[in-house]
């Protein structure tokens, strides 16, 4: 276990040293989360491992946002509770272990926003790793993109809005299913690694039950022609982050 800072220090988190951890990728989809325009606002993580998202977006928004983690993983849970209390954000964030799929597990219907990272292959799909906890993250081995937006789409209420980050050679699939869930894209950029390469990930936003319009946003660069970071993607790192 290896205790990091993240955010230019603004956060303190314990982290399996094999296992799934903070990438860039987390740090993307929660500068990437708009807060609905309403007073106290409620969000569940689908899939939040040691906590990094929630507690991100604790950080970027108000004393009325609240947000709970759902993580199957026992061992992580805990460290994400861990990560909570050493925070000082117990009070706004908290973490259940369960299942996803379970639809006991969370009142339906009951929450403004859902976001997730979910795992980028399918099972039988990329090298599986050896360790079992992120070969949970990264294949799927324990949920499906149709098992997280229909997750996402009984979790939230009418016109409530779902973020995530998946991989843009499987975004037909990622669509697909969020459409199925009746969760409509309305925002949708594209990440580049750099100038000229094709894109690697994508963050996309829906809204359940939302009518047709999309708004595709410029594409945001990592790295600029001289290998630097770009202002764009500093930006994520900032407390006003992208969304």
């Amino acid at each position: 276990m290896t205790h990091d800072d993240i955010l230019y220090g603004r956060l303190r988190l314990w982290q399996p040293e094999a296992g799934p951890r903070v990438n860039m990728d987390t740090v993307l989809l929660a500068s990437w989360v708009r807060r609905p325009p309403r007073g106290r606002s409620s969000f569940v993580e689908l899939g939040a491992a040691t906590g990094a998202v929630s507690l991100m977006l604790a950080l970027r928004f108000p004393e009325e946002f609240r947000i709970v983690g759902v993580e199957l993983q026992p061992d992580l849970a805990a460290v994400a509770e861990r990560n909570g209390r050493e925070n000082g954000l117990e009070m706004r964030v908290s973490f259940r272990c369960g299942d996803l799929r379970d639809p006991s597990l969370l009142p339906s219907g009951a929450f403004d926003g859902v976001v997730a990272n979910p795992p980028y292959e399918s099972p039988g799909r990329g090298r599986e790793s050896p360790v079992a906890s992120r070969s949970i993250a990264r294949q799927g081995a324990c949920c499906s993109v149709d098992d997280v937006a229909a997750s996402a789409a009984r979790l939230l209420r009418g016109r409530g809005r779902f973020f995530a980050v998946f991989r843009t050679e499987r975004m037909a699939s990622f669509v697909g299913a969020a459409l199925r869930a009746s969760l409509v894209p309305k925002r949708l950029r594209l990440v580049h690694p750099s100038i000229g390469r094709p894109s690697n990930v994508f963050l996309l936003e829906c809204v359940k039950g939302g009518g047709e319009g999309l708004a595709v946003e410029p594409p945001l660069f990592v790295r600029d022609g001289e290998g630097n970071y770009t202002p764009e993607l500093l930006k994520a790192y900032e407390p006003e982050g992208l969304g």
